[in-house]
């Protein structure tokens, strides 16, 4: 069904997608932020909120399953998703656990303008592990943004006391800048993993298949951070928490409440637009937001942003318009050959004819 999408529904789909994910993209790390400044502490809550909304996915799955229903009659597959995928997703979802706890602790200890910029790197650690599991080629454009991203981080890390929140230690805020660097690094494995379970899968990729595999993720996600909850008496903290909390009881759970909900919208986007697109444009998307998360951060936390900032920036961006330039190009250029195949394949009509 997914596959003969009419234009104009492909269309509505791609720009809810996309403004879903700019919503995420933009809201999540704010909102993430906004629980830790206002006197939030517990990281493993923040890490589970990340995944914590996955019932959500059942809307767009209610959705999928009738719209198929009405092409497909009775007979209907519930579920698309087959053991093999499921095993690989579930593995998947905890490496995403794991790399939810690094993330939640990164924007704990960092501003936001400058953990952005730090999770920008997994660019490189994506080019770098796609090499290796599905051996993808390096160009001079993606070596080149590898370069300038790994620049700007060296630039951040060499002057770590100038945007450090008040009160707090160089030693947490140089642990928080290595682990939202390892959390950057793990999102860059995470992904050529996922490209690997669909050219592994054996199975058509639909939407329906990308919102299980999706749903299937994230609560494999939660189910490690719940444990990590457990472990640290998060639940039996929050009440507490939530007393003390600057902006009160109540915009506390709201806070808690929209965290999940806004983070939902961000891996809904993403699934949207790579399946009415590409991932490419999802990539471009993201790293597009990248000044406007920054920008917000700024402007609604009063953080610093000093010069060394601004070129960590800067090269960040210039890093992500040449890898996505080289891409791009990469792209063309393997379409071109292929329509140069096929034209050579065809017969011409003024062909001769050989005599036996």
């Amino acid at each position: 069904m997914e596959a003969q999408l009419n234009s104009t529904l492909r269309k509505i789909l791609l720009v809810l997608s996309c403004f879903m994910l700019a919503i995420g993209n933009c809201g999540g790390p704010i909102i993430m932020r906004l629980y830790f400044v206002k006197g939030g502490k517990r990281i493993w809550l923040s890490s589970w909120l990340e995944t914590g909304g996955w019932p959500i996915t059942f809307i767009p799955l209610t959705i999928s399953y009738f719209h198929r229903r009405k092409t497909e009659g009775p007979n209907t597959k519930l579920i698309q998703m087959k053991c093999p995928v499921f095993i690989a997703t579930a593995v998947i979802g905890l490496l995403t656990g794991l790399d939810d706890y690094l993330y939640a602790y990164g924007f704990a200890r960092l501003p936001v303008s400058t953990a952005t910029i730090i999770v920008a790197t997994h660019l490189g650690f994506t080019a770098f592990f796609a090499f290796l599991l599905v051996k993808q080629k390096f160009t001079a454009y993606s070596v080149n943004a590898i370069v300038l991203l790994s620049v700007g981080s060296g630039v951040l890390a060499m002057h770590t006391s100038s945007d450090r929140p008040k009160g707090e230690s160089t030693k947490l805020y140089v642990l928080g800048f290595i682990m939202t660097l390892a959390a950057a690094a793990l999102y860059g494995l995470v992904l050529p993993m996922v490209e690997l379970m669909y050219i592994k899968a054996k199975q058509a990729i639909t939407y329906t298949l990308l919102l299980e595999i999706n749903l299937v993720m994230c609560f494999f996600a939660t189910v490690f951070c719940t444990v990590g909850m457990l472990v640290n008496r998060d639940f039996q903290a929050m009440p507490r928490e939530a007393k003390a909390y600057e902006l009160g009881e109540a915009k506390y759970y709201v806070v808690v409440t929209w965290n999940a909900i806004i983070w939902q919208f961000f891996f809904l986007g993403v699934i949207g637009v790579i399946f009415c697109a590409s991932s490419l444009l999802s990539a471009i998307i993201i790293a597009s937001l990248l000044p406007v998360t920054g920008a917000i951060a700024v402007v609604a936390f009063d953080e610093k942003f000093p010069p060394e900032k601004g070129v960590a920036l800067f090269l960040s961006l210039w890093g992500f318009v040449s890898y996505f330039y080289g891409a791009i190009k990469h792209k063309r250029l393997k379409e071109e050959i292929e329509d140069h195949k096929i034209n050579q394949s065809q017969p011409t009509e003024m062909s001769p004819i050989v005599a036996p």
